[in-house]
């Protein structure tokens, strides 16, 4: 890859908008986000303001705040992601003329890049004002990597034909609220006082404000310096405070063809952070610190450097150079969401990441769709992000308990401490009202929980994790699936009622009240799930060691008769399997009507948010055989057909060979991927069995945010489940990587227009370059001091040692049918480091 100048970004490395477009402003803001794992900074223009195009936001991870509103008669707390305040107003005047403006002026030519190598976001602008004066605006701006305190803009503003005075305004706004979503913007939404307003110094203005109900602090310190051809300008400043505001206007002159350059360098801490005295006095420091923006940008490139060597995926075949650009759109802003520096940060993994204010800021199941890349990628990531549930399960044992269950229950959404943040009312736009919301009876958010620890588990043989913390988490949410469920004697069956699944469309039974009467019962997700986590709770029970077990075991009061009951229970869990072979969503669902799909797709158009226009029209998806997103086919995401068939075979139900796609089938044609995460597990449940389908759903799953395919959600913050779940898609499905029993499975299927796949993964201790096309397989494991690992393709198995390489030839689709070495046990397994012919 040959190098290329600084300010040209790479083609296969940036995403690239030209021209200035008014309506698609929220959306690049969004996608044009910078952030660190500490705070991050949406991609709105420095002179912009919040209005009905634009939206500047910058949100502190784990950074909430909570406010009572009255809806519909009823007072209601809202815990929110707040908007921090903006730190990026910089704009500039000729003479004492007007402020820059986007809307005002004459726009021609404007090409913003988010330079996904190297963490920046160029916007180069040229524009003529209402007197005919032609204008250059070249802005680089970074979130840093390297120090998760400092950002930074860079601009060189170039009067082409020209010459006079000019006035740079450079601002810190505490005035800001939350309103970047329009449905929430009736609610209240003012989170900041600002406290302090100071000028410190000549050059440095500062701001301090503080959350009106969860008191935590934060402090920004800004400073401006201006340069000519290097060498700092001669220019008057002068200090103004506005309320909630403070900003700096200097003057100096210009002469036409010179660039000025304006460098704003920003400082931010808040009350969490670890060793600091304060966080007004760490930013000035901070700032007093920082070098200028060439050398703060040199340290913050090296730190992408260091993520993009251990994160990118390589991909070669039919337009894979654009495939290859999106997978790195979305592994761009999950290593924004959650960086290292979010190791010692007690966050969790948002679902719109930091990206936004949708779902204000919560974190729900998505977890399940990125702890995968993680933890085959950052392990210690993973292990950090767990932590945050750890650090909840006090409140997931009281809300179980008010629930009069046993063990601990996780909220479906969780913000700060871990209570239950799922809204009990929602607005349906398209109708104007304001409805029940019960999507707090999603109990398999449990199940999320423990299957996220077992994977962990499986990557990276972290025994200490699993003894100390995680094993205390997947007992308590065994022991809660064994409270929920109840016995029915005439089934000799236990039910899990009550609840909701994935689907989220049926909240309830059709003629009932959903809020008096919720949920539906027997999901057949959540009792499969129930009974995974009550037999993988009895696995860590063995695996723990004497000692460790008898002191859990006693602390958590889990004695044999309890223990007894899991293993009862894990057998005996109904699953709904109607007379053609289906699995049913749940019990009654194959008594509810056939949906017009056809007909409300003529009348309609985008039906998506079905569950929108049904209640528009006064109707309910309660009474249809209609799914917003997978449901039944999560099973077939999460767990290989083997896994399944097992799982199956302990309930003591049939799990026959055309059982997968059979109910792929049904249920693809009873969905109307009402959620982003939708495309991208039913293009995973099809990549074996139909893969030119899957590969068509996985290009929408790639464009689910960057094409904004929901019609206007991507403004209020990207889908980081959906991204990091494609990613993981090209990592564990195509490339067919499992985990049990100790080893590392393998069983590559590519699309026909994917060619060749490339990944780094890290593995108990190794690090594993991976390779493979539709002919073989390569793994390379770098040179380390660990133990080796277990390599294995369809039953023929390796060992790996570090510094070694093993291959496999992949077997051909008809020679697949033919082969009957799968279940190969891992005892009899080969040590040659060459393919078989």
């Amino acid at each position: 890859m040959s190098a290329k100048p600084m300010d040209e970004p790479l083609p296969e490395w940036s995403l690239i908008y030209e021209g200035y477009r008014p309506d698609q402003e929220g959306l690049r803001e969004a996608l044009c986000t910078l952030g660190n794992g500490y705070f991050a900074t949406r991609g709105a223009a420095p002179d912009a303001r919040a209005d009905d195009v634009h939206y500047p936001g910058t949100y502190l991870a784990g950074g909430y705040n909570r406010l009572v509103s009255e809806i519909a008669g009823r007072k209601v707390e809202n815990e929110d992601l707040v908007n921090q305040p903006n730190w990026l107003p910089l704009t500039f005047r000729i003479d004492d003329g007007p402020w820059l403006s986007m809307d005002e002026v004459e726009t021609l030519s404007l090409r913003q890049t988010l330079d996904l190598k190297r963490g920046l976001l160029c916007r180069d602008l040229r524009f003529r004002d209402a007197r005919g004066r032609t204008t250059r605006w070249n802005e680089r701006r970074m979130v840093s990597m390297a120090d998760p305190h400092l950002a930074g803009l860079c601009v060189e503003l170039t009067p082409e034909d020209w010459s006079g005075r000019i006035t740079l305004r450079s601002a810190l706004d505490g005035g800001v609220t939350n309103s970047g979503v329009a449905r929430y913007r009736d609610l209240a939404n003012r989170h900041l006082d600002v406290l302090e307003l100071e000028h410190r110094g000549e050059e440095t203005i500062f701001l301090r404000a503080r959350t009106n109900q969860s008191q935590l602090g934060v402090a920004q310190a800004a400073r401006m310096r201006l340069y000519v051809d290097g060498s700092p300008v001669d220019a008057q400043r002068r200090t103004i405070r506005e309320d909630r505001c403070i900003a700096q206007e200097i003057d100096c002159t210009v002469q036409a063809n010179t660039p000025l350059r304006a460098e704003k360098i920003v400082a931010m801490y808040s009350s969490r952070d670890w060793a600091i005295s304060e966080p007004g006095i760490e930013s000035l420091r901070a700032l007093g610190n920082a070098g200028r923006f060439d050398e703060l940008r040199a340290a913050h490139e090296l730190a992408w450097a260091h993520l993009w060597n251990e994160c990118d995926i390589g991909l070669e075949g039919n337009e894979a150079s654009e495939t290859e650009l999106k997978l790195r759109v979305h592994i761009f802003h999950l290593l924004q969401t959650v960086s290292p520096h979010s190791i010692d940060l007690d966050t969790g993994v948002p679902a719109r990441g930091w990206h936004g204010e949708a779902y204000r800021g919560h974190i729900f199941w998505d977890e399940l769709f990125i702890f995968p890349f993680l933890s085959l990628r950052i392990p210690t990531l993973t292990r950090a992000l767990l932590r945050y549930r750890h650090r909840r399960l006090t409140e997931a044992r009281r809300a179980a308990k008010e629930a009069g269950y046993r063990g601990a229950m996780y909220p479906w959404q969780s913000g700060s401490n871990g209570r239950e943040e799922t809204q009990r009312l929602h607005l349906n736009p398209d109708s104007g009202r304001w409805l029940p919301d019960t999507s707090h009876r999603q109990r398999h958010i449990n199940s999320a929980v423990a299957y996220n620890i077992w994977q962990y588990h499986q990557a990276t043989g972290d025994h200490e994790y699993m003894h100390f913390y995680g094993a205390e988490m997947l007992l308590e949410i065994a022991r809660l699936w064994a409270s929920i469920a109840t016995y029915n004697t005439s089934l000799d069956r236990y039910e899990i009622k009550g609840v909701m699944g994935p689907d989220e469309y049926h909240t309830a039974y059709p003629d009932t009240d959903p809020e008096a009467a919720g949920g539906i019962d027997n999901n057949a997700y959540t009792n499969v799930m129930a009974a995974w986590v009550l037999t993988r709770a009895l696995d860590v029970i063995d695996l723990l060691p004497g000692r460790r077990r008898e002191q859990l075991c006693e602390r958590l009061g889990l004695g044999d008769e309890e223990i007894g009951r899991w293993l009862e229970v894990s057998r005996k869990l109904r699953v709904p399997i109607n007379a053609d072979g289906i699995i049913s969503q749940f019990d009654g669902y194959d008594d509810l009507e056939e949906f017009d799909w056809d007909g409300y797709r003529e009348k309609y158009g985008d039906i998506h948010r079905l569950d929108r226009i049904l209640e528009a029209e006064g109707d309910t998806p309660n009474r249809y055989k209609v799914s917003k997103q997978a449901d039944v086919l999560m099973l077939f995401y999460l767990f290989s057909a083997e896994e399944l068939a097992l799982l199956f075979e302990q309930l003591g139900y049939p799990f026959e060979y055309d059982t997968i796609p059979r109910n792929i089938e049904y249920y693809s044609a009873r969905t109307s991927h009402g959620s982003t995460l939708s495309q991208l597990a039913h293009s995973w449940v099809l990549a074996r069995a139909d893969r030119a389908r899957s590969w068509r759903l996985f290009q929408r799953a790639l464009d689910s945010d960057l094409a904004d395919i929901q019609g206007g959600t991507t403004p209020e913050g990207i889908h980081l489940g959906a991204m990091a779940g494609t990613v993981d898609l090209v990592q564990r499905c195509y490339l067919g990587i499992d985990m049990w029993a100790n080893v590392l499975h393998f069983d590559p299927s590519l699309p026909d227009d994917l060619h060749r796949a490339r990944v780094r993964l890290h593995y108990r201790g190794q690090t594993l370059d991976v390779e493979a096309d539709h002919d073989m397989l390569r793994i390379r494991s770098a040179p380390c001091t660990t133990t080796p690992v277990t390599i294995a393709y369809r039953g023929h198995y390796r060992d790996l040692s570090p510094g070694e390489t093993c291959a496999f030839r992949l077997l051909k689709p008809e020679e697949r049918d033919r082969d009957e070495n799968r279940h190969q046990a891992p005892s009899h397994h080969a040590t040659d480091k060459e393919p078989r012919p």
